[in-house]
């Protein structure tokens, strides 16, 4: 058997690792003979040689190697829809802008949706004008949980939650500007939560 080139097989593995950065999956056969300029049966038989020298494994369908090991394979779709207060509530229909791929070993898992931040209520938590808040969908939230809440009037908002007055019973939502909103709060009757927010992407 003809002996394999080594430049050969650097190549497979380096298009390997660069296709499975830019696709989250390993390539086919066609595409790397392609992609290397040979044919289809070289490009299987230097993937099972090396594999056989634990270059890389190869399985028949999927390819890994060290670099692919170390890469995140699980994503989830999240769609943007559109704006939330942080000053006064405001009602807004939730149109989906677009979807993005975040990847779950950075932002975990469940069912997520992503807010556009408006106003400055929030600025002393880190949210400000712009900033995308990343919303994990729950009906219930803990004292101290951001949340986006739905009062009885249907408006929403993004607010801490603060927890419920002994007196009368409603759910107290606090701004997060002492400087420019010191003490203020928003009390409601009846409080349906929306999500609690999880994360913030924005730009340095």
């Amino acid at each position: 058997m003809r002996s394999k080139s080594k430049a050969l097989m650097d190549k497979i593995c380096s298009f390997v690792n660069e296709y499975y950065k830019a696709n989250h999956q390993s390539p086919s056969i066609n595409v790397i003979a392609k992609a290397v300029d040979v044919s289809k049966t070289t490009a299987y038989r230097y993937l099972v040689e090396m594999n056989e020298k634990g270059i890389l494994s190869y399985d028949g369908q999927t390819i890994e190697t060290s670099h692919t090991d170390k890469c995140t394979t699980g994503y989830f779709s999240a769609p943007i829809v559109g704006s939330v207060r942080c000053g006064d509530p405001e009602s807004e229909e939730e149109n989906v802008e677009e979807y993005v791929s975040l990847p779950t070993s950075i932002f975990g898992t469940g069912e997520f949706y992503i807010l556009r931040a408006v106003g400055d209520s929030m600025i002393d938590v880190g949210i400000n004008e712009n900033d995308l808040v990343l919303i994990k969908k729950q009906e219930t939230a803990a004292v101290g949980d951001i949340v986006v809440a739905l009062d009885e009037n249907n408006e929403n908002t993004l607010k801490t939650f603060a927890g419920i007055d002994e007196e009368s019973g409603c759910a107290i939502l606090r701004y997060e500007n002492k400087k420019a909103y010191p003490d203020k709060t928003i009390k409601v009757k009846k409080l349906v939560v929306q999500g609690v927010a999880k994360h913030i992407i924005k730009a340095l």
